[in-house]
């Protein structure tokens, strides 16, 4: 009986060993493959294949996407044609280390002269002053456009 009881411990103790080793390895690798802090931000991707608007236009088109609350204030991207995609993830146009954004959080697309901001269904949400996106939405030049902490606004 004795016998039987010892291979027991030993069994439900290499058991706990294994479970604590497989929780450590988890945890590792979740810091490993997580954001890390560091600032990056895509420079020119919207800039090619972009048409210059007339000299009307240009006052009432909006130019730069500019970071203006956040870990990146006072980054500005130039806008173009393109889509600008902003999440956590490393293809996106604006990396964000917010821990409050998703993956693949916004996009900001444009539409002739307009641009339009919609939430790529991220957890926290999109807001626009204070209203949440639901849909694509037409963000008129300095209204600040929330992601987590971050906080865009499209200017000349």
């Amino acid at each position: 009986m004795q016998g039987i009881v010892l291979q027991l411990t030993r069994v439900g103790f290499l058991l706990l060993l294994w479970l604590f080793i497989w929780s450590v390895l988890r945890i590792l690798r979740t810091d490993i493959y997580a954001p890390t802090g560091a600032v990056m931000v895509k420079r020119g991707l919207a800039l090619r294949g972009t048409l210059l608007p007339s000299r009307g236009q240009r006052r009432n088109t909006p130019r730069q996407l500019v970071v203006t609350e956040g870990a990146l204030a006072g980054t500005r991207i130039q806008l173009g044609a393109q889509p600008v995609l902003i999440g956590r993830a490393d293809d996106s146009t604006l990396v964000l280390t917010d821990d409050y954004s998703s993956t693949r959080h916004a996009r900001l697309s444009p539409r002739g002269s307009e641009w339009y901001v919609e939430d790529l269904g991220s957890t926290n949400g999109t807001y626009l002053d204070r209203a949440k996106v639901t849909t694509a939405v037409r963000v008129p030049m300095g209204t600040p456009v929330r992601i987590g902490k971050t906080v865009i606004e499209l200017r000349p």
